[in-house]
C-alpha cells in the first residue's frame, strides 16, 4: 500500500491543572467573573502549535469549526436532582470510570446529560477539575459541549450537551437493541470528525493538549452521526519548549495505550496516535481492543490483526463482517495502511494528526455508493511512508 501525505489537496479555581511535575500556573488562561456571578473562563489559541515538530501546518478551518465560546455554569445540586428527576434509573444512559450518566432537562427545557461523580470510583477530584478546565477552554465542533457543573459539598456533576446516538462503542459491538450497523460512509464519517477533533486538540490548543483517553467508548454520536470526543478527565499539557514528553503515571484504558507510555509513563503526542489508530481498526474490523470472549490468539485486536497488515490479499479478512462486502476496496486498502501506520511501535514512525485528517477527509470523500464497487483513483502516497519509516512489505 503507497503512503498518503500526497493527498492533501464552580466557584471552585479551576484556572491550574496538575502533573506528575507539580502545578502548572495558568499564565496562557485566564478566569474572570461575569457579571452573573458565574465562572468565566478564556482560552488563547494558537494555530501556529504545529510548527514545531510536524510535517503540516494546522488548517485555517479548524479555527472556523471552532464554535462560539460557551461559558461553563455553575449548577446547584438541587437544580440537578430536579433535571434528571432525582436521578431515577430510568433517565439512566451511561456508566463508566467516572460515575453514572443520566438525561436530564434543564428549567429552560434544555435536555442535558448529567455526570454524577462516584465517591467510590476510580476517577475523583483531581479528574472533575481538569475536565472542568479542559472543557472549559476547549471549543471544537468536534468536541463534546460543557453546559456546567456543580460543586455543593461534596457532589460534583458535569452538565454536558446530550448526545442522542450514543458512543460508538454503542454502535460497532451491538450494544444498542435494534440498532442498524453502520455503513462504511458512516465510520469514515465519524474516522474523520475524531480526527479533526484530536487535530484541534494537538495542534490548535495552545499548549497542546495530549487527550490520553481515546477510545470507541469516548467518541459521543450526535442525531447526525457527528462525533464528538468526550471523557477529558485524564487530558494533560503536552510538553512545550524543549520537552519532548509529559512524564506521568499510566492511565487509560487497557488495549489503547500507546506501548512506549504504558512501559515507561513517557506521554506525547504520539500516544494519542497510536490511540487512534486502535479506534480505526475497531472501525474497520467491528472487533473490541480487548475481547475476553475470542478465542486464544484473538483477544487482543492488535496482536491479531499485525499478520494482515503485511499482506494485502489479506485485508479483507480485517473487515466487520457486518459491513457485507459494502466498500470501495480501494478505500479499505488506504484506510488500513493508515491505521498501520497509526500503530506503528516506534513513535517517531507515526504520522502526525494533521497528515491523518488529510488522509481520511480524501477516503470520506470518495463514498461508496450501493451501485456499484469502483476502486476510486487516489494520488500515491508514498512520501508519508517513508516520513514515518513504513517500508513497502509493511503498507502492502
Amino acid at each position: 500500500m503507497g503512503c498518503f501525505s500526497c493527498l492533501r489537496p464552580s466557584r471552585k479555581d479551576v484556572s491550574k491543572i496538575e502533573d506528575s511535575n507539580g502545578i502548572r500556573s495558568r499564565s496562557r488562561y485566564s478566569a474572570t467573573p461575569s457579571g452573573n456571578g458565574k465562572a468565566r473562563v478564556s482560552f488563547e489559541s494558537n494555530n501556529e502549535i504545529c510548527k514545531k515538530g510536524t510535517s503540516a501546518n494546522c488548517k485555517d478551518k479548524d479555527i472556523k469549526n471552532t464554535p462560539k465560546r460557551h461559558t461553563a455554569c455553575s449548577y446547584t445540586f438541587r437544580e440537578l436532582a430536579t433535571a434528571t428527576r432525582n436521578f431515577k434509573e430510568v433517565n439512566l444512559i451511561g456508566e463508566g470510570g467516572f460515575g453514572r450518566v443520566y438525561k436530564g432537562r434543564l428549567e429552560t427545557g434544555q435536555i442535558v446529560a448529567v455526570k454524577q461523580l462516584d465517591q467510590n470510583g476510580i476517577q475523583g477530584n483531581q479528574e472533575f477539575i481538569v475536565e472542568v478546565l479542559m472543557l472549559s477552554l476547549l471549543h471544537h465542533f468536534n468536541l463534546v459541549t460543557l453546559f456546567g457543573y456543580c460543586t455543593d459539598g461534596d457532589q460534583r456533576l458535569l452538565v454536558y450537551e446530550y448526545m442522542p446516538m450514543g458512543s460508538l462503542e454503542d454502535h460497532i459491538f451491538g450494544k444498542l437493541p435494534n440498532a442498524v450497523p453502520l455503513d462504511w460512509n458512516t465510520r469514515m464519517k465519524i474516522a474523520v470528525g475524531a480526527a479533526r477533533g484530536l487535530g484541534y486538540l494537538h495542534c490548535t490548543a495552545n499548549p497542546p493538549v495530549i487527550y490520553r483517553d481515546l477510545k470507541s467508548a469516548n467518541i459521543l454520536l450526535d442525531k447526525d452521526f457527528n462525533p464528538k470526543l468526550s471523557d477529558f478527565g485524564l487530558a494533560k499539557l503536552g510538553p512545550v519548549g524543549d520537552n519532548t514528553h509529559v512524564s506521568t503515571r499510566v492511565m487509560g484504558t487497557y488495549g489503547y495505550c500507546a506501548p512506549e507510555y504504558a512501559m515507561s509513563g513517557k506521554l506525547t503526542l504520539k500516544s494519542d496516535i497510536y490511540s487512534f489508530g486502535v479506534v480505526l481498526l475497531e472501525l474497520i474490523s467491528g472487533r473490541k481492543a480487548i475481547d475476553t470472549t475470542k478465542k486464544q490468539g484473538e483477544q487482543n485486536l492488535i496482536s491479531w490483526s499485525r499478520p494482515f497488515f503485511k499482506d494485502r490479499r489479506k485485508f479483507i479478512q480485517l473487515v466487520d463482517p457486518l459491513l457485507q462486502g459494502r466498500f470501495p476496496t480501494r478505500c479499505l486498502h488506504h484506510a488500513i495502511a493508515i491505521t498501520a501506520m497509526c500503530l506503528q511501535e516506534q513513535p517517531s514512525f507515526r504520522p502526525f494528526i494533521s497528515d491523518v485528517v488529510v488522509a481520511l477527509e480524501y477516503l470520506a470523500s470518495q463514498p461508496y455508493n450501493s451501485g456499484s464497487n469502483t476502486r476510486t483513483q487516489s494520488p500515491s502516497s508514498s512520501t508519508l511512508s517513508r516520513e514515518n519509516g513504513l517500508s513497502s512489505s509493511e503498507t502492502r
